[in-house]
């Protein structure tokens, strides 16, 4: 075969595809804001339900309307009896990601207003599905121990509940506090790749449901959710603060990525990484390990300092950086930090949802066609003239 034209894929870089009112990543100077608030003040002073009902209903509740919205996230944690049978059919390996994008489809046969597709029935699907994510990870990890789930339990927040359910042992609440403000700031990140999945099938008109399984897919990725197990496998392999500088030559040498150095979209600090960082400092301290946090930080530093001198340029920590070392000391297993950044995001995608399907601009929804430049050239430049089976 001659050869062909290299096919170019700019992944939509830079591209503005559409406008939206939930989410800004000012990534010039390292801001993100939510429906107009920043994200630092949001996961200092809010809780993760207080972000949800502020990206839901395009302001922050008052007592209470937080009070409804928890009540209501409280009486739809429970998984119908059948996706729990379901879900022990599994093989025992089955990649916890796979698992929750199997049962997002199971969840919407048990969804009394599938098939009803007015924004009221499409936010009640929402709060079903925010207060369920939590619940179909913790279960899946007690199944494929051998162990039965935990029932959520209705006095906790969904950052408790998820500890809780996980272990059986309500969590204290600096724990807790400190995965709900790790979910308020993976609860929304604009046009990132799950997000535009979701909006994507949202546009075709598809139902909720549909759409949350495409960003489930989307996010199970390396080079988006799963940077942050990457990362903790990364602080696994190097082992020792001793080991960090030999690692990091080893990988550039290579031509290899430091994992968690660098975003697509921030040019500067990630204004999530610190917050994440203090808090898996402070949770490793709290539980007398601070190894991984060490090596970390080390790794942030010699990482930086190695980029420069052989790129001349900065590079930045993100907020998978440090969120793995964080996820761990919180006693959550390394595959299932992915899961919890979809516990977080589900937030973010039902928003997305929503707005794809019943912002102001008209038509809504907007199916999305985007167009591709064919450069196959496989007979010449006119089409290619069938060669029948005994003459190939």
């Amino acid at each position: 075969m001659e050869e062909c034209k290299p096919i170019l894929n700019t992944g939509l870089r830079g591209l503005v595809i559409a406008d939206t009112r939930i989410c800004e990543v000012d990534g010039a100077n390292g801001r993100l804001i939510y429906r107009g608030y920043l994200v630092q003040d949001l996961a200092e002073n809010a809780t993760f339900e207080e972000v949800s009902f502020l990206l839901l209903y395009e302001k922050l509740p008052d007592k209470d309307e937080l009070e409804e919205f928890k009540r209501q996230l409280a009486a739809q944690r429970a998984l119908p009896p059948e996706v729990i049978a379901a879900m022990k059919t599994r093989p025992e390996d089955a990649l916890p990601m796979d698992v929750l994008q199997a049962v997002v489809p199971m969840l919407a046969n048990h969804d009394s207003d599938i098939k009803d597709q007015s924004q009221e029935a499409v936010l009640r699907m929402a709060t079903r599905l925010i207060a369920k994510f939590a619940t179909i990870i913790a279960a899946w990890d007690r199944i494929r121990n051998h162990k039965e789930p935990v029932e959520p339990s209705p006095d906790l927040s969904q950052a408790a509940n998820f500890l809780y359910m996980l272990s059986g042992e309500v969590p204290d609440d600096d724990v807790a506090r400190y995965l709900d403000k790790a979910l308020v700031l993976h609860a929304e990140h604009s046009f990132n790749a799950s997000t535009f999945a979701a909006r994507e099938v949202a546009s075709t008109r598809a139902h909720i449901y549909a759409a949350v399984a495409a960003a489930v897919g989307s996010l199970s990725g390396d080079l988006h959710g799963g940077a942050n197990t990457r990362v903790m496998e990364m602080l696994f392999k190097i082992g020792t603060p001793e080991a960090v500088k030999d690692y990091v030559h080893q990988e550039f040498d290579a031509g290899r990525v430091i994992f968690g150095l660098g975003h697509a979209v921030y040019d500067t600090d990630d204004p999530r990484a610190y917050i994440v960082s203090a808090m898996s400092k402070a949770m490793e301290e709290k539980i007398g390990k601070t190894r991984w946090h060490e090596i970390s930080a080390l790794l942030e530093k010699t990482g930086k300092e190695e980029f420069k001198r052989r790129k001349g340029k900065d590079i930045y920590v993100n907020v998978d950086f440090y969120s793995g070392s964080l996820y761990l000391s919180l006693g959550i297993p390394v595959d299932l930090f992915t899961p919890v950044f979809g516990i977080a995001r589900i937030s973010g995608w039902c928003t997305h949802v929503i707005e794809e399907q019943f912002a102001g601009a008209a038509p809504k929804p907007m199916l999305y066609r985007p167009e591709s430049e064919y450069v196959g050239d496989y007979c010449g430049p006119d089409v290619c003239e069938f060669t029948p089976m005994d003459e190939r």
